[in-house]
This record gives C-alpha cells, structure tokens and sequence, in this order.
C-alpha cells in the first residue's frame, strides 16, 4: 500500500494501451486509489520501447489496486468484445473506461509534415487505432457503465481546435471530440459521464530517448510549434490524478460532453504532478 486514499477502493476500470505512456499513468494512478484496473495492449513483451500489461498490472498491484493484464489488439472488434464479456461475469460491473490506445511511434513519423508528405496510410493508422478503437470500446462497454452511472474519458489533445503536428492528427483529434460530444448526448439520461482530456506534453518512453544536449537539456523541437524543454514536460501520472479525481466527483455530470486541459483540472480539484508542480506546457 502507498499511503494515498482509497477513493476508488470496490471500482472497476478499463485502460486501453496502458502498457506504456499516458495509459500506463493513469492505470498507476488508478490502482493507487484502490481500483481494480484492467490494464490493454499489445505488448506481452517489451520491445524497443519498455514496457507491458504485464508490468503495469504488476506496478498497480504494488501501489494497493489489483492490476489485471489483458494482451489486447484494439484493431479485433472480437477481442475488445470479449473483454468487457469477461469484465461482466467476473466482476459484474464497470465504473471507468479511458480510451487512450494510440500508435505513436507510428504517428511520429509524420510530425511536422504537410499534408501531401503524409500517406493515406497514416490517416488510416491514426483513425482505426485512436478513434474508432475507442468508438468499439465505449460500445461494448456501455451497457456496464450505464449500470454503474460511471465515466469514459477519452484521451484527446489541444489539437482538436489548433493546428498540432499535422492535418490527419488535429482532424482526428477533433473528431474524437465530436464523439465524446455525441455520445455524453446520447447517454445523457443515463448518468453516464463523458470527457475529453487534454494532457499538455508528456514525458512518455518515447520522449524520454530524447538525449541531451551539450547544456544538460532534453529540447524536442516540433517543426512550426515551438521547441519544449521536456524537463518541463508532464509525467503520465499526471492525467491520471485527473481521471481519478473525475471518477470520484458526484458531481461529474456537469462536464459532460466537453473537453478539459488537465492543467485546469488540476487547479479546480486541487492535485497537482509528481513533483509538485501544475505543468502547462501546451
């Protein structure tokens, strides 16, 4: 046990592409306050970049929550199907479902590219695992969670409304944000809460190869957007407190339907990041 409170202690939650990254943050923080965390992903293994469902699941139950690992691919509607089938008749509720599976590294490819250097390819990559892998998800688990009045959180980006790393990228983004407008529309009598969040620059696995410079700085420069100092970066657990702290507020409702930074979040529920600080580096 960690010593934080038991705000979730009897919940049950679902984390998709929680192996690594923003994903395996808010699984930690999650598992930190009690919940039990079905943690999704490919990775049973780790591969060029650390990390697996099993790990994470295994970090959860170390910080007081049970951590279950699921090897999941996001792209097989069967398996997501089974997945929340399984979650019904071993647990026979769901209270949280964060959509947040995405392929980054694929995506990094394109960053900074117009849109006639960025192939089909990667709107396909960006819209199958990343938007309609979430659409799948909230499906399958929509009947649990209108049982439970619970949330969905769908991890999205200021890009949704400013231009950010490139055309496939924002319009994805801000279709996710019509989504979690659409469906807090249709569950609106349901009880069931629904959000977008806004992390600010993550310092992921994959940020964290950045190495550094000759002055001891970790700079990544996004061509057209500026140059960030990843010291400053956000850590993953950092949206989790916010997920969380959303999961726990009975008076949730009220933001349905909308997107949120988690910056703001954080000074409306008063959590702030590992070190103390409220990062704002979008």
């Amino acid at each position: 046990m960690n010593g934080i409170p038991q705000v979730l202690g009897g919940r049950v939650a679902v984390v998709t592409g929680a192996s690594r990254g923003i994903g395996k943050g808010i699984a930690l923080e999650l598992g930190a306050a009690g919940a039990t965390v079905f943690v999704t992903g490919r990775s049973a293994v780790p591969g060029r970049l650390p990390g697996t469902v099993h790990a994470t699941a295994a970090e959860i139950d170390l910080l007081g929550g049970v951590g279950v690992p699921v090897v999941c691919d996001h792209r097989d509607d069967d398996a997501v199907e089974r997945l929340f089938e399984r979650i019904r008749n071993e647990h026979g509720r769901l209270d949280v479902l964060v959509n947040n599976v995405y392929n980054a590294p694929a995506a990094a490819r394109w960053l900074g590219k117009p849109f006639w250097e960025v192939p089909p390819q990667a709107w396909d990559e960006t819209f199958d695992v990343g938007l309609r892998s979430h659409y799948v998800a909230s499906v399958f688990a929509a009947p649990l969670l209108i049982e439970s009045a619970g949330l969905i959180a769908n991890i999205s980006s200021p890009g949704a409304e400013r231009y950010m790393h490139n055309a496939v990228y924002g319009v994805a983004k801000a279709a996710l944000d019509r989504l979690t407008s659409d469906m807090a529309d249709d569950l609106a009598e349901s009880g069931v809460t629904v959000v977008s969040l806004w992390p600010g620059i993550v310092d992921t696995e994959l940020l964290q190869m950045v190495p550094r410079d000759r002055d001891g700085r970790r700079v990544v420069t996004l061509p057209g957007e500026g140059t960030y100092d990843l010291d400053n970066a956000e850590s993953p657990r950092f949206p989790g407190r916010a997920v969380v702290a959303l999961a726990a507020d009975p008076d949730r409702r009220q933001r349905s339907g909308s997107a949120w930074r988690i910056a703001d979040l954080a000074e409306e529920y008063g959590f702030t990041d590992l070190d103390g600080r409220i990062p704002r580096n979008d």
